[in-house]
């Protein structure tokens, strides 16, 4: 089956055209052109897991119940393709906006610390089994199994390992779990040509809000306009400027283990602050 015959067969709709774009390190992406002159993203993998794009489709809807952000409509979906409507990129809009949508989402909230689905970053395959707490579902979901892949040293292990055992008082005070996106960097919140923000590609599961916080400082920072915004609708408890990197720790695992590079040590120093 071709390409076009599997967007085709997900969408009902007739394929005009096909043009390949940019999509991420994981992906090939396509922008398709449908026989009524409207416009769809086309994701696509040889490898996609079953049910990821499934997965993937449901985490859009699922972030965009409470209507406080903007996720792509999800055209159609399939065993090797997920299709959802064409976003005309703009310039990077108002932080403020976007920090007070996040807030909203954040604070809609989930059933349970974890997801229905498993979660796949790339290759990964990480188990999203329901927790009693956070700071067990932080560390026996999240870090502690992504050690065997991620390349650390012995000693970067340990570290790790340290960190997960002084979860219940690293993690910051009890607060019910927030529904998060779960890859939320920068690359991953799209800005239309209204200066409003979109949410792409997520990971999504109920969790600490301040993991996607986090992530979105890890290459950039959103600005102190968006800390402000959320801030006013969901304050922060305290000390979270304290467990940022605590929180950017299960990121960079996830980079160690599908890129290595200089990832493994970055893991190892934050892991040992933390220790």
């Amino acid at each position: 089956m071709t390409l076009a015959d599997a967007v085709r067969e997900a969408t009902g709709r007739e394929v005009r055209g096909l043009e390949r774009v940019g999509g991420g390190d994981i992906n090939d992406a396509y922008r398709v052109q449908f026989a009524d002159e409207s416009f769809g993203f086309v994701k696509t993998r040889a490898d996609v897991a079953p049910g990821e794009y499934e997965s993937e489709a449901a985490a859009l809807r699922w972030l965009g119940e409470p209507g406080a952000l903007r996720v792509p409509e999800v055209l159609g979906v399939g065993e090797r393709v997920l299709v959802l409507d064409w976003v005309d990129e703009g310039a990077r809009g108002e932080p403020a906006a976007f920090g007070a949508g996040l807030a909203e989402v954040h604070a809609a909230g989930a059933e349970d610390f974890g997801g229905k689905a498993a979660l796949r970053l790339g290759r990964l395959e990480i188990a999203n089994d329901a927790a009693p707490d956070w700071p067990t579902f932080y560390a026996e979901r999240r870090l502690l199994p992504l050690l065997p892949h991620a390349g650390l040293t012995r000693f970067g292990n340990r570290a790790v390992e340290s960190v997960c055992a002084r979860m219940p008082e690293l993690a910051g005070p009890p607060e019910p779990p927030a529904r998060l996106h779960g890859d939320l960097w920068s690359g991953n919140v799209l800005w239309g040509r209204d200066g409003r923000a979109w949410l792409i590609d997520p990971a999504a599961y109920g969790g600490h809000r301040e993991v996607d916080l986090a992530m979105l400082r890890l290459f950039g920072s959103p600005g102190r306009h968006f800390l402000t915004a959320y801030e006013e609708r969901h304050p922060l408890a305290p000390g979270h400027e304290e467990r940022v990197e605590l929180y950017q720790l299960f990121p960079l695992l996830v980079h160690a283990a599908l890129f290595g590079g200089g990832y493994p040590a970055s893991a190892e120093r934050v892991a040992r602050k933390y220790a």
